[in-house]
């Protein structure tokens, strides 16, 4: 007898820890779901749609955002009607049901363009609200299909740019193109290290005041030259706000000003004169009688030099006549030989002269 109770003993734990374990996956599984609403009251509304948006059974019903059921079933409705091809049904809470006017409506939206689907009903302003087994109106879901499209699309974009990043991060890894000769070549690597080792040397000989640089920098001779001739120009500037000198006086006298005006007004009259044709020089500009006697005077300059390029006339005959050339040039060369005896011997020439008288 005592066995006999040990055993009943033993069935009755092994009965307790079973309904222990299945209060334990029972309350496990209200956690994981989040269905914290499993106990209260619930019932069926539905809507009718286009397409279901790869929506599932179990998808969550929110109302303005908030979490009010979830979908119980989504199916081909076997009509052909525009935006009635695709049956939802959902189970809504009771105490919901209020706060859902009847001109609501319903549509399918998702936290991301990758995130989970849901059901979103946007409330209407009705003051008639919708009682179980009633049809909620739904939106067009097309605008949502062409955003999660454009999401595709922009992933399959973002995908070709990571493919090139990678081929240009495995160049740069084996030490092609610049950036990797930068990376990997060690002859580089040293070239870089001895600009570096030069520049740190020019800033020392800067610091110890070397070269032109440095001795602009350190050097105090420089500094007070660099000073006075501050200074003089200080004096400069000074001397021309005083209106001191020629460029000082075009800057502050005003009766060398009123003489600039009265010069550049004397200008443009003599401009305007110029352009009206009046004087000498503007009828040389505008006159058609003297343009004419200038070009028939050019003609007859043109005429006489043809002609003397002919051998016409006397000049002309000293030009191209040979014959004429060299009497000139032996009129020429006796008379010079007579001036020469002449200076050598006067005497000869007096003499001469005396014996006549």
């Amino acid at each position: 007898m005592p066995a006999q109770n040990k055993a009943t003993w033993a069935r009755l734990r092994v009965g307790l820890l079973a309904l222990v374990a299945l209060v334990i996956l029972g309350v496990l599984i209200f956690f994981l779901t989040g269905d914290k609403g499993f106990l209260r009251s619930k019932n069926d509304v539905f809507t009718f749609m286009d397409d279901s948006a790869a929506l599932t059974a179990g998808s969550p019903v929110r109302l303005n955002g908030i979490l009010v059921g979830s979908v119980s079933r989504v199916e081909l409705s076997g009509s052909n009607e525009p935006r009635r091809i695709v049956r939802v049904d959902m189970k809504i809470e009771d105490r919901y049901f209020p706060s859902i006017p009847v001109d609501s409506t319903a549509a399918i939206s998702a936290e991301n363009l990758l995130g989970t689907k849901f059901i979103n009903i946007k409330k209407g302003r009705s003051t008639a609200t919708v009682h179980a087994g009633s049809e909620i109106a739904s939106l067009d879901t097309t605008g949502f299909d062409d955003v999660v499209q454009q999401g595709y699309a922009l992933l399959t974009s973002l995908k070709e740019i990571l493919k090139r990043v990678d081929a240009i991060v495995a160049t740069v890894e084996v030490g092609k193109g610049t950036i990797g000769k930068l990376l990997v070549d060690e002859t580089l690597y040293d070239k870089v290290l001895a600009i570096a080792d030069e520049g740190k040397k020019l800033v020392l000989a800067l610091n110890n005041g070397k070269g032109t640089i440095g001795k602009l920098i350190y050097d105090d001779a420089v500094l007070k030259d660099v000073q006075a001739l501050m200074a003089r120009f200080d004096k400069l500037m000074v001397g021309l706000e005083n209106g001191e000198g020629t460029a000082g006086k075009l800057l502050k006298d005003p009766a060398l000003y009123d003489d600039m005006r009265k010069t550049i007004g004397d200008v443009r009259t003599l401009l305007a004169d110029l352009n009206a044709g009046k004087g000498s020089a503007g009828k040389l500009l505008k006159s058609d009688e003297l343009h004419n006697q200038v070009v028939a005077t050019i003609g007859r300059m043109d005429v006489i030099l043809d002609k003397i390029n002919a051998g016409q006339g006397t000049i002309g005959q000293l030009l191209v006549n040979p014959a004429l050339y060299d009497s000139l040039n032996g009129f020429t060369r006796e008379s010079h030989e007579l001036i020469k005896d002449f200076r050598a011997n006067p005497k000869k020439f007096l003499r001469i002269k005396l014996a006549l008288f």
